[in-house]
């Protein structure tokens, strides 16, 4: 069974040479598959193998991805980016030659983004695709991570959602065995009223059969009934699919719900308007599990 749903966790650490990192992923319930990823800077391929990650792997949710590197104290070279720093004095001239700013320090200057640099060993391109590679192997250990936690989750829904597709399948069973007295009810219903009426007239035996029968006919839920039933089946045939089956459940849980108030608007009787209130009140806790399953 390959139900899975969209929340979980995964975390994967890894070293190589003066290098350590941790890679950590996670995901929330989205209507569509969207990666976020956050990494250090330089590494740039490290993006691109989270996206194809995620994508080879989900159909559906808020994939977030993040990296997190250190290299060991002391190990690299630390360099003034001489451009940056350029740009900066270019920018504040002009507010130090009107004297709307006083002349920067030193230590100020050397604390803006990118003007200092951790040298990433950019010097041997071997060695820094070796690292790369190193942190994608980890990056795909802690995908799969979330992906098992995924379906972890899908397992606990299945068992859920089962459970409710059970409880709308009696409830169904219940209604159809209720409905099969609308018609008697509602030609003893209006007999009274015609009899309120017109009293004893001949003419009243007949038209109360007519009557009763038009109206019966409007009340006649068996349609709903067998949708509702042929609802049911395709549910459990999506619960049981190996392809991912939240869009499907989605929309098979609108289909329930329309039935449903159909039913209850065409009842004539309370017992059975409390058996679709109750069959809605399931189907909307049908609904909100569904919103977990990829």
């Amino acid at each position: 069974m390959a139900l899975s749903g969209m929340t979980g966790f995964g975390r994967a650490e890894g070293a190589l040479g003066e290098w350590t990192w941790a890679v950590e992923a996670r995901s929330v319930n989205g209507r569509n598959l969207e990666v976020r990823f956050r990494g250090p800077p330089g590494f740039d391929g490290l993006d691109r193998a989270a996206r194809e990650g995620a994508q080879s792997r989900f159909q559906r949710g808020q994939v977030t991805v993040g990296v997190t590197a250190k290299r060991a104290e002391g190990a690299g070279a630390v360099r003034i980016n001489i451009d940056q720093l350029e740009r900066y004095l270019a920018a504040g001239a002009p507010y130090l030659a009107d004297g709307r700013a006083a002349p920067p320090r030193l230590d100020g200057l050397l604390a803006l983004r990118g003007v200092i640099e951790a040298d990433a060993g950019a010097d041997d391109p071997e060695a820094l695709a070796a690292l790369e590679a190193a942190m994608s192997g980890s990056l795909a250990i802690a995908l799969d991570g979330l992906l098992a936690a995924r379906r972890e989750e899908g397992a606990q829904l299945m068992g859920v959602l089962g459970g409710l597709v059970d409880r709308i399948e009696a409830l169904v069973a219940e209604a159809e065995g209720v409905a099969a007295g609308q018609p008697l009810a509602i030609k003893d219903r209006f007999a009274r009223r015609m009899g309120e009426l017109a009293g004893d007239s001949p003419l009243v035996a007949d038209r109360i059969v007519v009557e009763a029968a038009a109206l019966a006919v409007k009340a006649d839920v068996r349609e709903e009934l067998d949708r509702l039933a042929g609802h049911i089946a395709a549910a459990r045939t999506l619960l049981a699919s190996d392809a991912a089956a939240g869009r499907r459940l989605d929309f098979l849980t609108q289909e329930f719900m329309r039935e449903t108030n159909t039913l209850c608007s065409k009842s004539a009787l309370p017992t059975l308007t409390a058996v679709g209130l109750e069959l809605k009140a399931v189907v909307e806790q049908f609904r909100e599990q569904v919103q977990n399953v990829e």
